[in-house]
């Protein structure tokens, strides 16, 4: 597998990996990113995608979830344990909470529930590549940040919760440093759409629910909770009330 931590050439336009069985969707796809000015170069199963992006070195990937070899989840893992971190985009017909969470567990950055609007991939892939280009002034590694047992260090890309090293995929790293940055203050989901996926738009807020809810698996298992649930609104990470009321002089 090609190493994919080599800078672009600046000017370059975005090369985009489509991979998708259903040739009518992968046509309809590959013509709107190609009026959209992107590269678009195109996998109709699992084998295939693995083969483009060792090859092609993708900007991005969209990705079907149910392919015929391979499943998009399953793509995506095997791209990750080669050290491969091309964002991806997943395609998906599968409605259940719990399927979203295997995805985007499995490395996902974002994902688009079929039938579609094109319109809509369009700015979810703008979106994605906007953070990945962010200029160096936005990306300074901060000090470590901490809130009670839990730890983030952006610069080591490592977050531990009571000494416990906590897998993450890159969003999810974003959500918790977007928490970590603002404790015991209620966030919207409006608000935590535009400061961790950079929506320029009125995005679905139901992926923030999804990303929170597998985030919340893997920081509160087993111990006592600190992200909430404010209902209405959004999210707050802050320590449960008992544990808060213990810790008062």
């Amino acid at each position: 597998m090609t190493d994919h931590t080599t800078p672009r050439v600046p000017g370059n336009r975005h090369t985009v990996l489509v991979v998708e069985d259903d040739a009518s969707i992968r046509a309809l796809l590959t013509t709107a990113l190609t009026a959209a000015g992107y590269t678009v170069v195109t996998a109709g199963d699992g084998q295939q995608a693995m083969f483009q992006v060792g090859s092609r070195r993708p900007d991005l990937i969209v990705l079907d979830v149910m392919l015929p070899d391979l499943d998009g989840f399953e793509v995506t893992r095997q791209l990750r344990a080669h050290g491969v971190y091309t964002p991806v985009l997943f395609l998906t017909a599968r409605t259940e909470v719990e399927d979203r969470i295997v995805g985007l567990s499995s490395g996902g950055d974002d994902y688009v529930t079929k039938p579609f609007h094109v319109q809509e991939v369009l700015l979810r892939i703008r979106a994605i590549l906007r953070r990945g280009s962010a200029p160096a002034s936005a990306r300074e590694v901060r000090p470590a940040m901490r809130y009670a047992d839990l730890v983030l260090d952006e610069g080591a890309h490592v977050a531990r919760r009571a000494e416990r090293a906590l897998r993450l995929s890159p969003t999810e790293f974003r959500l918790l440093a977007c928490l970590l940055a603002h404790p015991e203050r209620v966030l919207e989901k409006g608000e935590i759409l535009e400061k961790v996926w950079r929506y320029d738009f009125s995005g679905d807020t139901r992926i923030v629910d999804t990303y929170v809810k597998s985030l919340r698996r893997k920081i509160d298992r087993d111990l006592p909770a600190l992200i909430h649930t404010v209902r209405g609104v959004g999210y707050c990470l802050r320590l449960p009330s008992d544990t808060a009321r213990a810790a008062t002089p």
